[in-house]
């Protein structure tokens, strides 16, 4: 593939709807927690942000909550599930908040703590790692339908950043980032887009 064709070619990546879990802050790894209507709504709204534009590849967590997502914006006739886009394996975290995991292990976090029973960062990065070689040799840009812990690692690992340092980009439900280059640097071309935000 042509060196420039590369770096023409944007990632865009879509955190799914809300669900009852993310709306109490529940870590929501393997479950398979579906949209909530307001998720669903949340989904198809953000359609317009996409208006109908071609990728040449698309990419969703086989969890439904990512899948329907991507199915409400419009590219379910053309995506393919991928595993190696489902959320962090929590673990015994599964279902808990950081709070609730604070009163048992006293500051701590997803990012430097250890999962029991789950992923660690370095695993979850080494899926990012091979999503992006799948998105770079696509030949065009590419859209992911995923999670945000997920994600956010992914946004790390394509600025050249240690997985941890994911935590320093928030992604909230149902929005959009876009990651690019300038001229040959990978950079964050837009982040948490919604479409209620201006273009």
């Amino acid at each position: 593939m042509n060196p420039l064709d590369e770096r023409r070619s944007d990632i865009w990546i879509v955190r799914h709807g809300e669900t009852g879990w993310s709306r109490r802050g529940r870590h929501t790894g393997r479950t398979d927690a579906p949209l909530t209507a307001a998720g669903e709504r949340e989904a198809m709204v953000l359609r317009r942000r996409f208006g109908g534009r071609h990728f040449a590849l698309v990419l969703s967590s086989p969890l439904s909550r990512a899948w329907e997502t991507c199915h409400l914006v419009g590219y379910g006739d053309v995506a393919r599930a991928e595993d190696d886009l489902r959320e962090w394996d929590y673990g015994v975290y599964e279902g808990r908040t950081t709070a609730e995991i604070q009163l048992e292990t006293p500051g701590w976090t997803i990012w430097d703590g250890e999962v029991p029973d789950g992923e660690t960062v370095v695993e979850v990065g080494c899926r990012a790692d091979r999503v992006i070689r799948q998105a770079t040799d696509a030949g065009g840009d590419v859209a992911l339908f995923a999670h945000g812990h997920f994600l956010r690692v992914l946004t790390a690992r394509w600025l050249g950043l240690g997985p941890t340092e994911g935590r320093l980009f928030a992604l909230g439900t149902s929005s959009i980032g876009v990651l690019g280059y300038e001229r040959d640097v990978r950079v964050i071309r837009a982040w948490n887009l919604t479409a209620e935000m201006g273009p």
